[in-house]
């Protein structure tokens, strides 16, 4: 079959478009024939051989995709042939056909395009289930989210105001703040600008009550030092770079939380909290609380150049390729 492929770990312009064996169908799984694949920042991480799971050599880059079922394992009973599906798989999203087991794959709601499905479980599949579950984000509580701009920090911006957050975003430009705003941020603070805490004191005196950082640095920095009273912090990510080191003091004195977040390890430990918490988020996307942002659609062999917008942090909202046979 016709995919992306990496040959070797190291930097994401030693990937080509060639010619992979088709993978195997597992008894509790599903093929689907891909019609478009979301990039994610830690797509550029498996490539460069640094993620938290590292495939075989040679493997297919890509965690999640959109498209229609082709075949289906002796054990999977979920989904019908032709059906419209996304999921997310640990690798092989960027090819023409790959295979999800079927704990991993959803329905992909009328309306919704493969574009969009594509762009949808990874970002708002961590945002929904970090909020609601890791952090209990409750109705009128306060929510700051970094990155806000960017896959799971837009994601997370909605789905706080879905929830009913006061939703604080940060972002390193007014071009993505304005995209923020447009998604329903209340405020806003560019941080190559302004003092984020003299900021955050004028907006939340009493501080906020939980942080989605997807960021790591001085962002995490701002949220241990602005965090309110039983505050959480989810740590989503380290996009920025750095990992940060976490004074146990800070959290002592106001009782406060740094929780770490992988919505992977989810996936293969508890798949039954997942897709509930995809089917919430699936009806939110119906019901027009959750829009989507694709601020770049290529084609399949454009990959490297997709991956290259994430890392050059030039993308905002989701980057998909799409598949045209």
């Amino acid at each position: 079959m016709r995919a992306v492929v990496c040959r070797a770990f190291g930097p994401i312009d030693g990937l080509e478009l060639g010619e992979m064996p088709a993978p195997a169908l597992p008894e509790d799984g599903v093929r689907i024939r891909v019609r478009a694949a979301g990039i994610n920042f830690a797509d550029i991480l498996v490539v460069a051989g640094t993620y938290q799971e590292k495939p075989s050599l040679p493997f297919v880059p890509g965690l999640e995709l959109a498209g229609e079922i082709v075949e289906i394992g002796a054990m999977a009973t979920r989904f019908r042939m032709g059906q419209r599906v996304m999921a997310t798989v640990g690798t092989g999203a960027f090819a023409a056909e790959a295979v999800a087991r079927e704990n991993d794959v959803f329905a992909l709601p009328d309306g919704m395009d493969f574009a969009t499905g594509a762009a949808f479980p990874v970002a708002y599949g961590t945002a929904h289930l970090g909020l609601t579950h890791r952090a209990s984000l409750k109705a009128g509580e306060i929510l700051m989210v970094h990155g806000a701009a960017g896959g799971v920090g837009l994601a997370a911006v909605e789905i706080g105001k879905a929830v009913g957050a006061t939703v604080i975003a940060t972002a390193s430009s007014a071009e993505k703040l304005a995209l923020a705003r447009a998604h329903g941020a209340d405020h806003t603070i560019d941080y190559t600008k302004e003092d984020v805490r003299a900021r955050l004191r004028d907006i939340a005196p009493r501080g906020v009550d939980v942080a989605l950082d997807p960021v790591g640095g001085d962002a995490f920095t701002a949220s241990l030092r602005t965090i309110g009273w039983e505050g959480r912090i989810i740590i989503v990510g380290f996009a920025g770079g750095t990992v940060p080191q976490i004074p146990a003091n800070h959290l002592l004195v106001k009782n406060a939380s740094a929780m770490g977040f992988y919505w992977g390890a989810y996936r293969a430990r508890e798949p039954e909290l997942v897709c509930a918490s995809m089917a919430e988020a699936a009806a939110w996307a119906v019901a027009g609380k959750l829009r989507p942002h694709i601020s770049a659609t290529l084609k399949l062999a454009e990959a490297a150049k997709g991956l290259k917008l994430l890392a050059d942090r030039k993308a905002t909202g989701k980057v998909v390729l799409t598949v045209d046979g």
